[in-house]
Parts: structure tokens; C-alpha cells; sequence
């Protein structure tokens, strides 16, 4: 989700159920914590505790520095990134790749959980590929070395997001360590939730994609876990709403001439199920000041045209 979680998304999503967000991935590497890119992923602003802050890397004592840094700068949770599918991320032995070094893994928890006192927690996948799925031995790791939570994404390095997700490799882990376990992977409605949280045992589910263009799942999810009802979809205005105030917040973070180009990637996913929605995109995606955006956003919604219902 690096490129997309950032302070507005976070805010956004905490604002409509999100029970705790995390930072983009940020680098442990020191030379790279001064460029604008890392001090834009490591803002919090009026983001609600707990903040949660990500860090990718793969030399134990540089991941350290980096956990006591951004402790140091407002972090209460630092998480580590050992799922991370990305070619340029595991070209240098971190993300997923770590998966492959289960010594160098332990190395890593146990030297960032002795530097820090707020809680550790990890993102890993079920393996490297299918000949090397080792998410239980890396969970009881994680365990050992005192990492307070564990998120899984149910898929290898090798599938990145395409093919089934091993809900039951999670299980699995689930029944073999005792600290909460978070399923991921292809949970993309209240329904979906609620079944993988009955089929895993797991403590809570991590909604990444499923969010994008449509930050009210967190709400749906909370809703039909409570009250075993689905509630009604956003209404128009309340989407148009939604959408202008994370324009404009994306305009104010970023400042105009990065904040219209980000911009375009969210506009996108809002409206990639609406009546002209692609269209319209393509028209937005044109446009090169915050005000002309966000009037050609009004224009949108002031218009005839109708926005589907989304799938509950």
C-alpha cells in the first residue's frame, strides 16, 4: 500500500471505522529519512494514537535505528515489513525476501524489539514460494522474540496478488502461537470478513486493497460484525463529500503540484464502478490545479448521472 497510505487516506479510513491504520513503508536505510518522500510517509498530524509506523529493511541494527528514530519522531507501534512482494524491495534482501532467512529474521524481531519500548508488529506472507512456505516457523519467531501482533497475507512471494489465499495456512498459525493473528488477503466485503475470521480463528482482518476508492468497508465490516446486517451504501452526497474532503486534504498535504498528481490514482478508484466514472477520469486526469479538480468533482455530483450502489 506504499503510495496510498498516507495522512489523508489513514485519517479518512480511522474516520469511518479503521481500527488502526499503518504508515506507507518507509525505508530503514538513514540516508533516505531527511528526503521529502520519507518525511511526508512519517507525518502524523492530527492522526489518532495508536500511529503505527512501517519499516522495511534487512540489516538488524539498522532496522533498530530506524524503529528508535521514528519512536522518537511519534511512532507507538512500530511495524516491519517481511511481506512486501515487490521486485525492488526484495532485490535488496528485505520485504518477503526475508522469508527466506529464517536466522536473519530472528536476528532482526529480537534486535528491534530490545531497542524499542512500544510494540512490535509483523507483516509476513506464507512463504517464498510454494516449495517454501514457512509462516509457521517464522510466526513462532515472532513469538519468541516478543513481536506483539502478527499479519498475514495468505499468499507466497511468488503469487503476489493472484490465485487462491491460504486461509488455512493461517489457521494454522493461528492455532500454534498466542499472540493475535491478523488474516489478509482478498477480504473485500462485510461478508468475506466475517467468513475468514470464523475460517482462520484470527484476532482481527487487515483490509488493504478493498479499500481503495472505498474507505466505507470499514464501517460495513464493523456494522455486520455488531449486528449481523448489512447497512446501506453510502448515498450520493455522502460519497461526494467523502471525496471532496480527501481531495482537498491530499491538495493541502502534498501542496498543489504533487497533491493534483496523487490525487488522480483516488478520483480513479472512487469512481471506477460509476456511470461515466472512466470517462469522467479521463477527463480529471487532464487537469492541473486543485481548484480545477475539485470544481470538476462538484460538476460530477451537481449532474445528472447516478453512482451504482456498491457490492455490500
Amino acid at each position: 500500500m506504499a503510495g496510498v497510505t498516507d495522512l489523508p487516506f489513514r485519517c479518512l479510513c480511522r474516520e469511518l471505522g479503521a481500527g488502526l491504520v499503518v504508515s506507507e513503508m518507509v525505508a530503514a536505510d538513514p540516508t533516505t529519512w531527511q528526503t521529502r518522500k520519507s518525511r511526508l510517509r512519517t507525518q502524523f498530524g492530527a492522526e489518532p494514537a495508536p500511529r503505527s509506523v512501517q519499516i522495511a529493511g534487512y540489516n538488524p541494527h539498522m532496522m533498530a535505528d530506524a524503529a528508535q528514530y521514528n519512536v522518537e519522531q511519534g511512532a507507538e507501534i512500530i511495524d516491519i515489513n517481511m511481506g512486501c512482494p515487490a521486485k525492488k524491495v526484495c532485490r535488496r534482501a528485505a520485504g518477503s525476501a526475508l522469508l527466506q532467512d529464517p536466522a536473519l529474521v530472528r536476528d532482526i524481531l529480537q534486535t528491534v524489539t530490545g531497542a524499542v519500548s512500544v510494540p512490535i508488529t509483523l507483516k509476513i506472507r506464507t512463504g517464498w514460494d510454494y516449495a517454501n512456505r514457512n509462516a509457521l516457523v517464522i510466526a513462532k519467531i515472532a513469538e519468541d522474540a516478543g513481536v506483539a501482533a502478527l499479519a498475514i497475507h495468505g499468499r507466497t512471494r511468488a503469487c503476489r496478488f493472484v490465485g487462491a489465499v491460504e486461509y488455512d495456512t493461517i489457521a494454522e498459525v493461528v492455532a500454534a502461537v498466542g499472540i493475535p493473528v491478523i488474516a489478509n488477503g482478498d477480504i473485500c466485503s462485510p461478508q468475506k470478513a466475517r467468513e475468514i475470521l470464523k475460517i482462520t480463528g484470527a484476532a482481527a482482518v487487515m483490509i488493504g486493497r478493498a479499500a481503495q476508492g472505498n474507505p466505507w468497508i470499514f464501517r460495513q465490516i464493523n456494522h455486520y460484525l455488531a449486528h449481523n446486517s448489512l447497512l446501506p451504501p453510502p448515498s450520493i452526497g455522502e460519497i461526494a463529500n467523502v471525496m471532496l474532503r480527501h481531495l482537498n486534504a491530499v491538495h493541502q498535504f502534498y501542496g498543489e503540484s504533487s497533491g493534483v498528481r496523487i490525487a488522480r490514482k483516488h478520483i480513479g478508484w472512487y469512481l471506477n464502478r460509476s456511470i461515466n466514472g472512466k470517462s469522467f477520469t479521463r477527463e480529471f486526469n487532464q487537469l492541473q490545479t486543485a481548484d480545477t479538480q475539485s470544481s470538476a468533482v462538484q460538476r460530477y455530483f451537481d449532474s445528472d448521472l447516478q453512482y451504482p450502489e456498491r457490492a455490500a
